[in-house]
């Protein structure tokens, strides 16, 4: 009898370890994420797009953060050989997420700046020139200095890593699409400046003439800072009422904060995922 229960349960093993191993339901929803996201990453941005791209990334985050908690994710991260790879990965999205924070907070104060001066100097069309052209300048250098610092953090995106474990090559494409988003956050950022003439602002008129860009700032697909440009500069040209310019410029506020508040989300499950990653290879 002892026999016989030994073989039934030497053949239920036999045939258990001939069935092929399914992956874990959140693996195919996150590369259905990730997929998706690698699609229109670094694509052309208005803030609606941004939006729609954070928001993905918030989604991504969540079930990455679900898939980690898994003990058979934990198990195969520990035995990882990558750490550091996988540590410094993780901060120096915490420093370009942030550097992204920092940009949208300093773009917003330029705007809100520029509307006070313009409500307090209500009518003054040919006085609000100069102050159009010191926010323009204050922009090109904003984005001088954001240019830079990412060419400090050498932002890059993470290619395939086939020859791997598939948990760490899971996490290194999570982190590839972050950067890529977050590239087109800067990209919506540092929208079209023109070089600034200060004998001969016509021809920044003709440079945005040649962007396809209207004198009332609207053009298919640009995005709300190039809109604001457009605008001043019809401004500084006196094609165009600073009231113009108001609309514009309340829309990019509202547009910055609603792109500043998914990167403060970001930023919050950016910080999640590595205390998780932290704790798992602590133990």
């Amino acid at each position: 009898m002892a026999s016989s229960a030994l073989n039934q349960k030497s053949g239920f093993h036999a045939r258990s370890n001939s069935l092929p191993l399914r992956p874990h339901p959140l693996i195919p929803q996150i590369d259905e994420h990730l997929c998706r996201l690698k699609l229109n990453a670094v694509a052309t941005s208005s803030s609606s797009s941004i939006t729609e791209k954070l928001n993905g990334l918030r989604d991504l985050y969540e079930l990455v953060d679900s898939w980690l908690q898994l003990s058979s994710t934990q198990n195969s991260l520990a035995q990882s050989c990558n750490d550091n790879d996988l540590l410094n990965g993780s901060l120096r999205l915490l420093d370009v997420c942030g550097l992204a924070k920092d940009a949208l907070l300093q773009a917003k104060e330029d705007t809100q700046q520029l509307q006070s001066v313009f409500r307090k100097r209500r009518g003054d069309d040919a006085g609000f020139a100069n102050e159009a052209k010191a926010y323009l300048a204050s922009r090109k250098k904003a984005n001088k200095l954001i240019n830079k610092s990412l060419k400090d953090l050498k932002i890059r995106q993470c290619g395939s890593h086939n020859d791997v474990e598939s948990t760490f090559a899971m996490l290194k494409d999570v982190e590839g699409v972050t950067f890529s988003v977050l590239q087109s956050v800067f990209s919506y950022i540092t929208a079209l400046v023109p070089e600034q003439k200060p004998t001969n602002w016509s021809m920044v008129s003709k440079l945005m003439h040649s962007k396809r860009i209207t004198c009332e700032g609207r053009a298919s697909g640009s995005n709300e800072f190039e809109r604001v440009t457009a605008t001043l500069c019809s401004l500084i040209g006196s094609k165009t009422k600073s009231e113009n310019v108001q609309v514009e410029l309340q829309n990019l506020e509202l547009s910055i904060r609603d792109v500043e508040g998914d990167v403060e989300c970001l930023m919050r499950l950016l910080i999640k995922t590595r205390v998780s990653i932290l704790n798992i290879l602590s133990h």
